[in-house]
């Protein structure tokens, strides 16, 4: 996960852009992993841990009626979340984590069940980065799995990687949005 932080703070300094964190399942590894970085506080606004439920909506202002109808994990609740941050702190970029670590289900959702949201100049998406293992597993893969896309996104739009085309819906590789590469 050093090497994905490292490689995360270098492509948003060389694009001259920042980011901000909403986290939820996550709680801070995120920001954690980033400010771990020296010159992260060129490239790091900062970061909300939004792990209750109505903090969603309070802080990041996702819709009351759209976590009220479908629950904290959801890939349109991701989306928003990194929308909200990305907003919130003034952030160029803004990438959001929200599911369920276990060992116990969360909305009808079990656990190792994940969306990663993110939010930038080219738009917002969200990606299932749905993975099994324990609790710290799925913390940490869940992390690790931001920060690497977090450097796509940031590459893609500073024009280093090509953005795909839009792909179908499917298993854990399902992404809402302009998936990449």
């Amino acid at each position: 996960m050093r090497a994905a932080a490292v490689a995360a703070v270098e492509v948003l300094g060389a694009a001259g852009r920042t980011v901000a964190s909403a986290e939820s399942l996550t709680g801070g590894l995120l920001g954690a992993a980033l400010t771990s970085v020296p010159g992260s506080s060129k490239v790091y606004r900062g970061g909300v841990v939004a792990y209750a439920t109505d903090l969603k909506q309070r802080l990041l202002g996702v819709d009351a009626e759209l976590l009220a109808r479908v629950g904290a994990v959801d890939p349109d609740v991701a989306r928003g979340m990194a929308e909200g941050v990305r907003d919130r702190l003034g952030a160029d970029y803004g990438v959001a984590t929200t599911g369920v670590a276990g060992p116990e289900p969360q909305d009808g959702q079990p656990p190792g069940t994940v969306w990663l949201g993110l939010a930038g100049p080219a738009g917002s998406w969200a990606v299932d980065v749905s993975c099994a293992g324990t609790r710290s597993d799925v913390r940490l893969t869940t992390t690790a799995t931001a920060l690497s896309r977090l450097v796509a996104v940031v590459s893609a739009v500073s024009g280093e990687v090509e953005a795909a085309e839009p792909k179908g819906a499917g298993g854990a590789a399902e992404e809402s949005g302009p998936p990449l590469r």
